[in-house]
């Protein structure tokens, strides 16, 4: 398992489809992980300190997890199947939950708890991001410090 960090979200064009993107922490491969946009929006809103006036699903989550004393370990993107990647909710009793790996990143954002992924799953999925392509990077990340919620837009079905 690598540690990974939330580099931030995005909306990946033309698709218009939004993506978290991680990186290893010791390593130079970006895992892209193409979610919905309520989620995009939870995980910009925990990235930014945004607390909403009343508690996302997310919010509420951590806060039960709190008034049951009992913490969230890990959360481990353990697989990639079809396209479709699959991840761990790991608590503090020892009790494992699967769960989207969107849902767990927007909770771990929440809850300070570090993120995990299997090697298969970076050999198969990440993307190493050459040094020339680094300024590209930091460009990405400036992006997403001036990125709002709203510019996910509606979700439509």
């Amino acid at each position: 398992m690598k540690h990974m960090e939330v580099v931030g979200v995005r909306v990946e064009m033309p698709s218009n489809q939004p993506i978290v993107l991680l990186k290893e922490s010791e390593g130079d491969r970006y895992l892209p992980i193409w979610i919905g946009g309520v989620e995009a929006t939870a995980i910009a809103l925990a990235q930014q300190g945004v607390a909403p006036a009343r508690p996302l699903t997310h919010d509420l989550f951590r806060d039960v997890l709190d008034a049951l004393d009992t913490g969230l370990k890990t959360v481990n993107i353990t697989g990639l199947s079809d396209g479709i990647f699959y991840a761990q909710l790991v608590f503090s009793n020892g009790v494992e939950v699967s769960a989207r790996p969107s849902d767990s990143i927007a909770l771990a954002l929440r809850t300070g708890t570090p993120i995990y992924a299997h090697e298969d799953v970076i050999d198969e999925a990440g993307m190493p991001i050459p040094d020339e392509q680094e300024d590209q990077v930091e460009a990405f990340r400036e992006f997403l410090d001036n990125i709002s919620p709203e510019d996910f837009g509606r979700r439509t079905e």
